[in-house]
């Protein structure tokens, strides 16, 4: 342990000790999330302005003392035209998605000067995207696959690419970040950007309801499950694009929508062709490794970080926990996030079979209706 002042060494603690007591409280709770700072602050496009000690909230955006976060997300469900992604009218989105947010920020009225400073220095923004799952089914690509991991890396390099280069067409006409002298874009043969960082994936949980897509880059959670809001009220959400489906093969019913909803996945019913059941994967049908696998392949193009949940099954082992941990170092992410179904009494998804879960400890009701 270090002392943050002097630097000097004050105690010393076994790392593996510490790294297995993380992985067993995660297990326990969610919490606490895994932030790689180190590599974190490789990427810092400032570091003449200090180190990166922190994020927002969810973890998706890097910050420095007193910065502030300008996130906005595409929706690539409306990015899919006949089969196929529309890269015409997604490089449009991106051009006006970066003005836009380069914009907020000569519009946007700080409290505190220092933020001001920070913020009209830097001018970071978060360009990232929501829909990812949707698109996906709507390519009839599974989650859990190689396919839809190339598909993230495609899609992203063009995002990012795009968005550099609408970050240097404003810089062209209106200059540079105040911050630029001095940062990693202050070199021969770098882009003279008007942005220290422009691509940034965030969760999306509340807008990615109101644009009536899938959160984030989140696979779906279940073909039909109960969402709590504020104020503990709860509503059933059916993804649409499988009943459309189920309607037009002809193996739409009632009755078959009933069992969906109380089980939340469509994995093993004889009712649902294989194919359909393979496409609409869900969030606890598939192992960690694939969760992990594509949020690395967005983070390869996020200048910022990623925001993602690795969900695992309420079976899950300590050790599981931990092998995620490693996994997400060793392919490259900032940071991970995981939850265990039902490990927390209340939760912000759930399927209506969970709610009828007894607490292992009292046996208790979970969220009684």
């Amino acid at each position: 342990l270090l002392n943050p002042r002097t630097g000097e060494v004050t105690r010393r603690k076994d790392a593996i000790e510490i790294f297995n007591l993380i992985a067993a409280s995660a297990w326990e709770s969610g919490e606490p999330g895994m932030l790689f700072l180190d590599r974190i602050n490789r990427d810092n496009p400032t570091p003449g302005q200090g180190m990166i000690e922190a994020t927002n909230p969810c973890g998706e955006q890097p910050l420095l003392a007193y910065e502030a976060c300008n996130l906005g997300s595409i929706n690539l469900d409306k990015m899919v035209d006949g089969g196929s992604i529309d890269y015409d009218k997604l490089g449009r989105t991106v051009d006006i998605a970066v003005r836009f947010l380069d914009n907020v920020i000569d519009l946007e009225q700080f409290q505190l000067e220092r933020i001001d400073l920070m913020v009209r220095g830097n001018r970071k923004i978060g360009l990232g995207v929501m829909g990812f799952a949707d698109m996906l089914i709507r390519l009839g690509i599974a989650y859990n696959s190689t396919e839809a991991v190339q598909a993230a890396e495609e899609v992203m390099t063009f995002i990012c690419s795009r968005a550099v280069q609408a970050s240097v067409e404003i810089a062209q006409r209106r200059g540079v970040f105040g911050n630029f002298k001095g940062s990693i874009y202050d070199r021969s043969g770098r882009p003279e950007v008007r942005n220290a960082t422009r691509i940034t994936i965030a969760p999306t949980g509340t807008i990615s309801m109101i644009a009536g897509c899938s959160s984030g880059i989140e696979p779906i959670y279940a073909v039909s499950y109960v969402k709590t809001v504020m104020e503990g009220e709860k509503f059933v959400v059916t993804n649409p694009y499988f009943e459309q489906m189920a309607r037009q093969e002809g193996f739409y019913s009632p009755e078959l929508m009933e069992r969906i909803a109380g089980k939340g996945s469509v994995q093993g019913m004889p009712d649902v062709p294989v194919a359909v059941q393979r496409l609409f994967v869900t969030s606890h049908d598939m192992g960690y490794e694939w969760h992990i696998r594509v949020q690395a392949a967005f983070q390869k193009y996020a200048d910022n970080a990623v925001s993602k949940t690795i969900n695992f099954r309420h079976d899950a082992t300590k050790e599981d926990v931990a092998r995620a941990f490693r996994l997400a170092y060793t392919l490259g992410c900032k940071g991970i996030t995981v939850y265990r179904d039902r490990s927390r009494s209340e939760q912000v998804l759930t399927t209506v079979e969970d709610l009828m879960q007894d607490c292992e400890y009292c046996g208790a009701v979970l969220n009684p209706t």
